[in-house]
């Protein structure tokens, strides 16, 4: 009787099982297991990292079921762990990538490398990869293998002696400190070169190479050249202190970065003018008509309305011309960079042949040996022309003012400024009188 009541029981307690097994198979075929880590594999077990085209490279994939940080890492026989990918967060899902020998940058004891080093290819031998995952709750799943590195190419892109020369510099065009010579010796043919300023939200100012005998990315010593873009009318970084860095990057994916440092002081593009009034001549000279041996005389205003003060040369206001002198005579001569007011004239043998600083001492301020006018600033100029000999062949005499930024130009508002018709008497030829010698005021030697 018992037997019979029983029966039924285990029937329906293995009916229970069966069904609750196929549901349990059901939700493995449609979900999957519940583990964090799957499918992890590798395509290779060794890899020749040198850029030849065979081997080069393998493929590492696998999957995570829920959210997760992956690291991917490779041990030696030592125990030494080098990083392809660090706690990196990932989503659930498939993932796959080529892998080609090159992890996190790493030193060997014997090492001379002036730079940091990025990346670097893993030394030949024998390695054990590991893909580690860990999820929100702090569950931890590897997968692991074997992995032979042969044949790499271990040599650095290394960038020896790197200097950055001045490193003080001043990109506002006036001949002084205006460029930075950054150069180095790369050591091995290199895929890519970077060298740029770096600024302080990240972003990098890049630098060109000079062209050399030595082709781009070549071994050997490369130099390059930075001006702040003020060549081309921009304006140059703030002034400040930053990082200059140069980045190599070989065939293999090796990274060598090395860093000096650049100060920028004085920095932009240099904007001055003759300040024209608002009525009234913006050059104004003492007459409009003048004898041989009398002196024609000028005042006019500059003025810095940039935001970089502008370096000047003499002679100083207030100096008068033979009109058979010019600014060599004087003994100064042209100075690459320098400003300085000028009145030419329609014959003039030399261009502006007459020239003064734009400010007196007292208009200028001294940085470093040399006279600036400061940016916001103004000068009053005056001079003067005596007529020795006929002023040219015209008469009257168009005479007008520039502003000369020597070596560099004169940009077209500030030539031919407020031109003015100058009448010279020029007595009959036999009348012409000769007027009386006078030292020339000649530049004092330091």
């Amino acid at each position: 009787m018992s037997e019979k009541r029983t029966t039924p029981l285990i029937v329906g307690l293995i009916a229970l099982v069966v069904v609750v097994t196929a549901v349990a198979i059901g939700w493995r075929i449609v979900n999957g297991d519940n583990s964090l880590l799957r499918n992890v594999a590798i395509s290779h077990d060794q890899i020749t990292p040198n850029a030849d085209g065979s081997d080069d490279a393998l493929s590492i994939s696998y999957e995570i079921s829920r959210n997760a940080t992956v690291s991917i890492y490779f041990e030696n026989e030592a125990g030494d762990r080098f990083y392809f990918r660090q706690e990196r967060p990932r989503g659930a899902g498939e993932y796959s990538v080529l892998f080609s020998g090159i992890v996190d940058g790493y030193r060997l004891p014997d090492d001379q490398i002036q730079g940091e080093i990025l990346a670097r290819l893993l030394q030949n031998g024998v390695y054990t990869w590991t893909i580690e995952a860990k999820d929100e709750d702090g569950v931890t799943e590897t997968g692991t293998g074997p992995l032979t590195i042969a044949d790499a190419d271990m040599a650095l892109p290394d960038m020896r002696n790197f200097t950055v020369s001045p490193h003080v510099f001043t990109p506002n065009r006036d001949g002084i400190s205006d460029r930075v010579r950054p150069q180095f010796y790369l050591t091995k043919q290199a895929a890519s070169l970077r060298v740029f300023l770096l600024m302080p939200d990240g972003q990098e100012a890049p630098i060109s190479e000079l062209e050399r005998d030595i082709p781009a990315n070549a071994p050997g010593r490369h130099y390059y050249d930075y001006e702040g873009g003020v060549d081309n009318g921009a304006t140059p970084p703030p002034d400040g202190t930053y990082p200059l860095v140069a980045i190599a990057e070989d065939a293999e994916g090796q990274k060598v970065r090395v860093e000096d440092s650049l100060t920028i002081e004085y920095g932009g593009v240099p904007r001055a003018d003759i300040f024209a009034p608002p009525a009234g001549d913006t050059v104004q000279f003492s007459v409009t008509a003048v004898t041989i041996c009398d002196t024609l005389y000028f005042t006019m205003t500059v003025e810095n309305y940039g935001l970089a003060p502008i370096r000047t040369t003499g002679p100083e206001p207030g100096t008068v011309y033979d009109s058979d002198w010019n600014y060599n005579t004087l003994g100064w001569h042209t100075e690459s960079g320098a400003w300085r007011v000028a009145i030419g004239y329609e014959n003039e043998i030399t261009n502006y042949p007459y020239r003064w600083a734009v400010g007196n001492p007292e208009d200028l301020v001294e940085i470093d040996g040399y006279t600036y006018l400061m940016p916001g600033e103004r000068a009053l100029i005056t001079g003067g022309i005596r007529l020795v000999n006929v002023f040219g062949d015209r008469n009257p005499q168009p005479v007008w003012a520039g502003l000369i930024h020597e070596d560099v130009g004169i940009a077209e508002f500030n030539t031919r400024v407020d031109p003015h018709d100058i009448t010279v008497d020029i007595p009959d030829e036999a009348k012409i009188p000769t007027c009386e010698p006078r030292e020339i005021p000649m530049k004092e030697e330091k």
